[in-house]
């Protein structure tokens, strides 16, 4: 299955949760692609003691998951994409949700 995850949401718990769903969906030999949009581009910001969202989006990447990051959304907080979260565009979202046979949205 290809699984498309949209995160938007700058809530620590519910993003280091969406990397937890991504991480299991590889193992279980899906093709994952999550892409941050609106104030999910805040995600590696997010870090907490209980909850370690970099951690667990290495954790996405290293298992063969694919993460983007909204330039516009970027942008308007005054940031550019990394090497964990690249700068991508609409038509980047657009091609996840089009090629994806499940979208989750968080």
């Amino acid at each position: 299955m290809k699984l498309g995850i949209v995160i938007y949401s700058s809530d620590t718990e519910t993003v280091w949760n969406a990397f937890r769903l991504g991480v299991f969906a590889l193992k279980k030999g899906d093709a994952v692609k999550t892409f941050l949009l609106a104030k999910g581009v805040e995600c590696e910001s997010l870090d907490t003691e209980k909850f370690k969202v970099t951690e667990q989006m290495q954790a996405f990447v290293d298992a063969g998951g694919e993460i983007l990051a909204c330039g516009t959304c970027l942008q308007i907080r005054h940031s550019q994409g990394s090497d964990l979260c690249p700068l991508s565009t609409m038509n980047d979202l657009y091609e996840i949700i089009r090629d994806s046979d499940k979208v989750v949205t968080l």
